[in-house]
């Protein structure tokens, strides 16, 4: 593996970093036969990194966030001898944990994930340390590296929209997954193009979606996607970093002018 030959491959320094944190990694497992982890990555991370192994052929890992359908993982990389053997479910004990909030009966479904998340920045909380946040009407489960878990529990109640809440700090086993919400829109597009369907996604202009793809902030079917003209088609998933995610569930008819009648499913 030549660490400097793969590195110049990436022209973006923080996946060039992101990149190199991984390989160190790889050598700390195969060099000291120990289990290794990475904090947590995002959906186009994730592909960055399963690229970067399949590459150098490297098949000793798994990704796990707390739960099957987790959007954010950790990567755990382990030696040879523990294929086969080694259950993530009993690594990540080790390395995760959740920070449990319950409100008070005054701002119960007050707060979205939004709000949560942006508490827990306050605090000087790098995002990478911080998992999925499962929402609930009367608080949240928040999935954390365990090296967290101490400064949430004493930090958060502190902020004051926290103040009267109840924080506790629970095992990654006893996660409670929250039934995935959806809501069915219709929408009229002109053409199956990526803009046009962001554009109506998240009700922007086509200039502000464009901007937006731009900015690489657009995920088709988990991977980075920087081209306005891209054709989608049904059951694509399409995330947009700070707006949400939908899918295109079906083309339901089109209009006299011809323009697509799409039936569009949103994760609210």
């Amino acid at each position: 593996m030549n660490k400097k030959e793969i590195l110049n491959r990436y022209s973006n320094e923080d996946e060039k970093i992101l990149m190199a944190k991984v390989m160190d990694k790889i050598e700390f497992t195969l060099n000291r036969n120990t289990i290794e982890n990475t904090d947590f990555l995002d959906l186009y991370q994730k592909e960055l990194v399963k690229d970067l192994l399949r590459n150098i052929e490297f098949s000793n890992y798994t990704f796990w966030g707390g739960s099957e359908t987790a959007e954010r993982e950790i990567l755990i990389l382990y030696p040879e001898k523990l294929e086969g053997i080694l259950k993530k479910e009993d690594v990540a004990e080790k390395l995760l944990s959740i920070v449990n909030v319950n409100l008070p009966n005054e701002l119960k479904g007050e707060y979205n994930h939004r709000d949560y998340l942006g508490a827990i920045i306050k605090l000087g909380v790098k995002r990478e340390k911080v998992g999925d946040i499962f929402v609930r009407n009367d608080g949240a489960d928040i999935i954390v590296l365990k090296e967290i878990e101490e400064y949430l529990l004493t930090n958060l109640g502190q902020l004051t929209r926290f103040g009267k809440s109840q924080i506790d700090i629970k095992d990654i086993k006893d996660l409670e997954e929250i039934e995935t919400i959806t809501q069915k829109v219709q929408v009229i597009i002109p053409q199956m193009r990526l803009d046009c369907i962001v554009s109506e996604g998240i009700r922007c202009s086509r200039a502000k979606a464009s901007e937006i793809i731009k900015q690489e902030r657009v995920f088709v079917n988990h991977k980075l996607e920087t081209k306005n003209s891209k054709l989608l088609k049904e059951q694509d998933m399409i995330t947009i970093r700070g707006k949400g995610r939908f899918k295109i569930n079906t083309i339901l008819s089109r209009t006299k002018k011809d323009k697509i009648v799409l039936e569009i499913e949103k994760y609210v």
